[in-house]
């Protein structure tokens, strides 16, 4: 059975980078910058301003955006990991 992973912290580093606090315990930073320069399509429309995706916040344990699109929180965990960018961190502020 494998735990079901959730994003319950996000910040803002500037760019489109965010750091990331995951249900596991674990956090790392993530540059989302390919929204941007590599995506195409009407949802991805947005995320060529910078100041949209700083609009960025967590719902239902994933990242979601005011028009609706949201990014999984197993699929980017599981990015994060093979990437070797996550480490054991507590998600207090």
């Amino acid at each position: 059975m494998t735990d079901i992973i959730h994003v319950i912290r996000v910040l803002r580093l500037g760019g489109y980078r965010l750091k990331l606090w995951f249900t596991d315990g674990t956090a790392g930073e993530w540059d989302f910058s390919e929204l941007a320069t590599h995506e195409r399509g009407p949802m991805v429309e947005p995320f060529k301003d910078p100041a949209f995706f700083n609009r960025v916040f967590v719902e239902f344990g994933g990242l979601t955006w005011p028009n609706g699109f949201d990014w999984s929180p197993e699929a980017l965990h599981a990015d994060m990991k093979a990437a070797g960018v996550l480490t054991f961190e507590s998600a207090a502020a």
